[in-house]
């Protein structure tokens, strides 16, 4: 799995150190920098996530970011302003300049660490994603093995049944219409109908045991897995 590389750029230098120690006990690999003229200094495009103050020096944090946007190299770093300016207009500017989140000081640490998780799930590349076990108790989908295993045994599902679990696991309480299964899905496919998807779906609940009512259905929306 990858190791997430993130930046912390605020002038509190115990505030710095107390983020990187807790950062890197979660298992990210942290840098920190005192100014924006010390993080200008470094290999930004390496990052996977700035922490950015927003009241620095010479350059402020949202300045960095500006800049930051306008260069094609770190145009595409996600960006969390951590700062004590917590107005409104303080925040909306924040999420102008192309801004993840917007965390008020003073936080706890488990808030920084829960947004950093969501910024990242929601950035990270593709292609990354796809390859990181998806698991929800005793159930597994592996992408990268292209298998679904329950409490370590594995699972027969066809293609589609397969692909049907992982798009809705992926994306647990969020409800796919069977129009957008189709598109993601059956993508390739000339002509199927509403009804395809039905099948495919109770049979992959009798698949999956009990984790089978896991899969909902809102009436006249779609499919959605809804955790316990």
């Amino acid at each position: 799995m990858k190791k997430y590389r993130i930046l912390v750029v605020d002038d509190e230098e115990d505030l710095c150190e107390i983020l990187k120690f807790n950062l890197e006990n979660e298992g990210y690999e942290v840098d920190t920098a005192h100014s924006s003229e010390e993080a200008l200094k470094l290999d930004l495009k390496e990052y996977d996530l700035l922490l950015l103050d927003v009241m620095m020096g010479e350059i402020s944090g949202f300045k960095l970011a500006n800049m930051l946007k306008k260069k094609k190299d770190t145009a595409q770093i996600p960006i969390i302003f951590i700062t004590a300016k917590d107005t409104e207009d303080d925040t909306m500017t924040g999420f102008s300049l192309g801004a993840d989140d917007y965390i008020s000081k003073p936080f706890s640490l488990r808030e920084v660490q829960a947004r950093i998780k969501a910024v990242l799930r929601r950035t990270a590349p593709q292609e990354s994603r796809l390859e990181e076990p998806i698991i929800y108790k005793g159930l597994c989908v592996d992408p990268a093995r292209k298998s679904v295993t329950i409490d370590g045994e594995e699972v027969s599902l066809t293609k589609k049944e397969y692909e049907i679990l992982a798009l809705l696991l992926q994306n647990k309480g969020r409800v796919f219409s069977r129009e957008e299964i189709l598109s993601k899905v059956w993508s390739d496919e000339v002509y199927v109908v509403d009804r395809t998807i039905d099948v495919n779906i109770t049979r992959l609940r009798k698949k999956i045991g009990a984790y089978g009512k896991c899969i909902g259905t809102r009436l006249g929306y779609g499919y959605f897995f809804e955790q316990d």
